[in-house]
């Protein structure tokens, strides 16, 4: 990784931190969230996932609402994305578990 790819990450973490933690206080069961990116064809690669505990909260919550949130943090270290919803994808503890056994890891490779 470059160093300017560095402080892509590091700032892109801090924003997502932020978001997290609004999250955990304002969606019942947001859990966590995560990002992917391949700094060659970035911002197009950035992938954030948003994991819930259940399917049934999952389906309960605002998902453009939650979007809403990133794409605003984003935006704060000058990151726009075309189409926020194409790469902000969702999932559940309850899926990993039942479709991988638990291991994120295996989830998402």
């Amino acid at each position: 990784m470059r160093k300017t790819d560095k402080k892509i990450d590091n700032a892109i973490r801090s924003v997502l931190t932020e978001a997290c933690d609004i999250a955990l206080e304002q969606y019942a069961g947001f859990q966590w969230l995560t990002h992917f990116v391949n700094y060659n064809q970035f911002p197009e690669s950035l992938l954030i996932v948003c994991v819930y505990d259940t399917n049934e909260n999952l389906v309960k919550t605002n998902q453009d609402a939650m979007c809403a949130l990133i794409q605003e943090k984003l935006i704060t270290i000058d990151i726009k994305l075309k189409d926020i919803r194409r790469q902000i994808s969702f999932d559940t503890e309850e899926n990993c578990l039942i479709e991988h056994g638990g291991k994120w890891k295996d989830r998402f490779s």
